[in-house]
């Protein structure tokens, strides 16, 4: 049994009544107006006999609606957003001071019917749409009852988790609609047990911005871990959960180098213990571009593949990604919902006020938030001058090449409990990251309290001509959209919203 697994935002079911475990999910959100475009990729654990996903979705989804996309642009959000490592040397104490920079910032095809079952009506059951996209047989239902719906899917034949009625019961009261997509395990390629699920997309409209998570808890074996990407003209967070920004800019030793995803998993764990049931905040920056870049920012072909496609007006490069990082058990009772808030700042190679970098985020009017960690190499050379200036820090010594920024990929499988973070930083004084990492969020919602942004009455604007040291890369200085604050929808009453079809 997995200690920990990554949720998903519905459950297994399986021609087999060997056990099922989802352990990695990643979703990404597009969301303009009322318009969301849900994007999953799905590692499922188990018997290689033919499963489902079930997924409550808002409305009846139809063919055009559901496609497949490929993996790559997924491993392309990953990297862009994951908390990321950093080295940096400090330069020649005795060296001129350098001139002063400006500060930038699949196919369809025919489906095989289903076996049709003559209690099927009788149990409040309907098969409101049935299509093939990709290796998935998609069957849309609605259903007037939970235990009508837990008892049609025995009779397809899957093995229903245990509990699961319970759990489909509030989306049925509801209105909300069934998305059940069956796959062909001839057409899936099984490595070590698991396979690697072709990602989904879909899209909908509705007034309230959700994802539903408590379907997920059918498949649990423990405590889970969800990652959710957002891309919209703003910065979100969540509205009926506590939220807390990830403490940044933590110098931390050199052995971090090679146990960085462990060294990241601590500090998450050490920040969900002091704030329990919070939602975390690990990046919120304008999605084209970066500072430092792990690898290539977002572009346009990525926001087209994730939604852009579908909405009514493409932002272009003024797309916000937002990475939010929860950690929950069975006893969660809401599916996220989110809300726009204002802008923050944080994680740069820029000094504060006090002359040191802020280990917490801080009010902004750009999205330019991220978790970032260094290793730093103090001076070893002689220093020949009277007035050395220390602390000066950049690129390696002539003729070393400058590495990438290491991004912290794969968090659903990072080893826990193998490094101590008392070791792992590098000033004794950051064990308590900042003091004021964690400060409460004024703005936020009745249930948003301990966030890390102290939130002002209006957001305030980057000092000028702050100091920055180190090097940096960033590729297009096109900022996101500055506006933010807003609540979308009734947080009391599920109203969905209809398109025309």
């Amino acid at each position: 049994m997995l200690p920990a697994i990554f949720a998903f935002c519905g459950f297994y079911v399986a021609g087999s009544n060997q056990p099922l475990f989802n352990d990695a999910t990643q979703v990404v959100l597009m969301r303009q107006g009322t318009r969301t475009v849900l994007s999953m990729q799905n590692n499922y654990k188990g018997p290689p006999e033919a499963f489902a996903m079930v997924i409550p979705v808002p409305e009846v989804l139809h063919e055009g609606d559901v496609k497949t996309l490929t993996q790559d642009v997924f491993a392309h959000v990953e990297q862009m957003g994951a908390p990321r490592l950093v080295e940096y040397w400090e330069q020649d104490p005795c060296a001129p001071p350098p001139p002063i920079e400006a500060v930038g910032g699949a196919g369809i095809m025919m489906s095989t019917p289903m076996p049709a079952k003559a209690s099927a009506g009788d149990l409040g059951v309907k098969v409101e749409a049935r299509f093939t996209a990709g290796e998935y047989q998609i069957v849309i239902l609605s259903a007037k009852d939970s235990g009508g719906l837990e008892t049609w899917l025995r009779q397809e034949n899957y093995n229903i988790p245990a509990g699961a009625e319970p759990l489909l019961r509030p989306y049925v009261e509801t209105g909300m609609k069934f998305f059940v997509a069956k796959v062909d395990p001839k057409k899936v390629k099984f490595e070590g047990g698991r396979a690697a699920l072709s990602p989904l997309r879909f899209f909908y409209d509705s007034d309230r911005f959700e994802l539903p998570i408590r379907l997920g808890l059918a498949n649990s074996s423990g405590t889970q871990d969800l990652i959710v990407n957002i891309l919209a003209g703003e910065r979100y967070d969540v509205a009926n959960y506590p939220n807390v920004t990830i403490p940044t800019n933590l110098d931390v030793t050199p052995m971090v180098k090679d146990k960085f995803p462990a060294f990241y998993a601590a500090l998450f764990d050490r920040t969900v213990e002091q704030h329990p049931g919070a939602v975390v905040t690990e990046y919120a920056w304008a999605a084209g571009s970066c500072d430092p870049c792990p690898g290539p920012t977002l572009g346009a072909s990525d926001f087209a593949t994730l939604g852009a496609d579908v909405m009514k007006e493409n932002l272009g490069y003024r797309y916000v990604l937002t990475r939010l990082h929860a950690r929950y058990g069975k006893d969660i009772k809401d599916d996220l919902v989110f809300k726009a808030v204002p802008p923050i700042v944080g994680g740069r190679e820029i000094q504060g006020a006090t002359g040191q970098l802020e280990t917490a985020a801080q009010p902004a009017s750009t999205n330019n938030f991220q978790g970032r960690y260094a290793i730093r190499y103090p001076w070893t050379g002689p220093i020949t001058c009277e007035q050395p200036r220390r602390g000066i820090w950049g690129g390696p010594p002539a003729g070393q090449a400058a590495p990438r920024p290491e991004a912290a990929l794969g968090l659903a499988f990072a080893p826990r409990g193998q490094l101590q973070l008392a070791q792992a930083l590098a000033k004794p004084d950051q064990a308590h990251f900042g003091g004021g990492a964690f400060a409460a969020d004024s703005a936020g919602s009745a249930g948003s309290a301990g966030s890390a942004v102290a939130a002002p009455a209006a957001a305030a604007a980057p000092a000028a001509n702050p100091k920055k040291s180190g090097c940096g890369c960033e590729t297009d200085g096109r900022d996101g959209l500055g506006t933010a604050g807003l609540l979308l929808g009734a947080l009391a009453l599920l109203q969905r919203k209809r398109r025309p079809r």
